[in-house]
């Protein structure tokens, strides 16, 4: 068995990793870096020889473990695509508009080799998606397993992150590999925490998202829902509106069904919701799925029950903040040309607004500088464009859908692997895990794969 960490460059971006198995290579999510573009955005597929890969597992949807999925199978002719249904349900939308933001980009950067592949692509990719049930064992091609073979064989756990999100266990000669993929033990709003396999693995992957953010002492989530739901009422006490930057897949229906219930208890009064339309198209998926994935709410739609205004590109370009009304826009990191981006230049210099973040953004990113900026002080929003004064009230709430660290540092003792691979997060975050497990479990090997470089297992 052996491992190579796929991801161009460190941290978290364009996630992909091989492992090697007696069975054939088996590739671990193919995504595509969301502040890069280009080449840059890829994973290291230049180092996987064409039609040389089993099968790939898919362990969610998001931009960074799914988007580079059709160029990667464009290569692989015939290789098999194992992920959960829900995973596939909001792959092809998250895929489709992927084509649609690399054909801007190709006009606007004028990029020779965008976009990296078509709509056309994906429909032809999907062919080869395999949609696998929790907790059952299959086989590479995602075909059910009898019990006692001896067969490498999957097995998706739910991971507790968003809709369709897995944990994998993979069993290949008497050894367990699982990789966490991105994971939640905690309950959100809609989302149920984790269910992952509790006995003794051999490897783990594991990803460190929240591995530089220790829990401020006291803090739980219902306690910050309170908070967020005070501030809420307080702003439309005052006649404001709110805009919330939101990843347009999980964390808009997050708030959508907190926004909902916070209503339905008359902490807030009935409020006019705008939300973008990738979010729209995502949250029905949520809706269409309600009854057949483990969540909360399960009889709660969103599109019908909270009933969201759908604000395009178009739309917003001449969109005002009304007085009373919230604004749920993607992106979370504010990216440029995003429907976030482009309302925050109106939000930022108007004392009368408020601008809340409900949860992570890149230091570097446009969000990232709006929440460290100073009041008064002029934020760069945009590569060309001019800065924008910040004088909005501002607010920062912690609604990660990542596990806190120390549940994860738990969850690694629980199953006590005698090899850790550290992945998906900043060398901060790597460096306390690596001191954390090192203490707690001298006897385990802790590796953080640099890119590129082949470990045996």
């Amino acid at each position: 068995m052996r491992f190579t960490n796929l991801t161009r460059g460190a941290g978290i971006g364009s996630n992909c990793y091989r492992l090697d198995l007696p069975e054939g290579s088996v590739i671990l999510d193919c995504g595509m870096h969301p502040e890069h573009v280009g080449h840059d955005a890829t994973p290291l597929l230049e180092e996987i020889e064409n039609g040389s890969i089993r099968s790939t597992i898919l362990t969610h949807a998001h931009q960074d473990h799914v988007g580079c999925l059709p160029l990667l199978q464009s290569r692989q002719p015939g290789m098999p695509v194992l992920m959960t249904q829900g995973t596939a349900r909001i792959a092809d939308v998250m895929l489709h508009n992927s084509v649609n933001v690399m054909n801007r980009q190709q006009e606007e950067l004028k990029l020779t080799d965008y976009p990296l592949f078509s709509h056309r692509a994906i429909e032809l990719a999907s062919r080869m998606w395999r949609h696998c049930v929790l907790d059952h064992a299959l086989s590479l091609d995602g075909e059910r397993v009898s019990a006692g073979s001896s067969s490498t064989s999957v097995t998706f756990h739910d991971a507790g992150h968003i809709l369709g999100s897995a944990g994998v266990m993979i069993h290949s000669e008497g050894k367990k590999f699982f990789y966490t993929g991105d994971v939640n033990f905690e309950d959100q709003t809609i989302q149920t925490g984790a269910r992952f396999p509790e006995g003794l693995v051999d490897v783990l992957l594991m990803e460190t998202t929240r591995g530089n953010a220790p829990v401020p002492e006291g803090f739980t989530r219902a306690k910050e829902e309170v908070r967020f739901a005070k501030s809420v009422a307080a702003a439309l006490e005052e006649g404001a509106s709110v805009t919330i930057p939101v990843f347009a897949l999980g964390k808009t229906q997050e708030v959508m069904a907190l926004l909902w219930q916070m209503q339905r208890e008359r902490i807030i009064p009935p409020t006019p919701l705008y939300v973008g339309g990738l979010s729209s198209k995502i949250t029905a998926v949520y809706d269409t799925m309600a009854a057949q994935v483990p969540r909360k709410l399960p009889n709660l739609r969103l599109m019908y029950d909270v009933a969201p205004y759908v604000a395009g590109g178009a739309e917003i370009q001449s969109l005002n903040p009304r007085k009373r009304a919230i604004y749920a826009l993607s992106s979370g990191m504010m990216t440029e040309n995003t429907l976030s981006n482009i309302f925050a230049r109106k939000v930022l210099p108007d004392h009368s607004q408020y601008l809340f973040f409900v949860g992570y953004a890149d230091p570097n990113s446009p969000a990232g500088h709006v929440r460290n900026a100073e009041q008064g002080s002029n934020v760069q929003l945009t590569s060309a464009g001019a800065p924008v004064p910040f004088h909005c009230h501002r607010e920062v709430f912690t609604f990660s859908a990542h596990a806190q660290r120390d549940d994860l540092l738990s969850y690694a003792i629980k199953v006590r692997p005698k090899t850790i691979l550290l992945v998906h997060g900043d060398d901060p975050a790597i460096e306390w895990f690596k001191r954390e497990l090192y203490s707690a479990l001298p006897e385990t090997k802790v590796i953080a794969p640099p890119p590129g470089q082949t470990i045996g297992l």
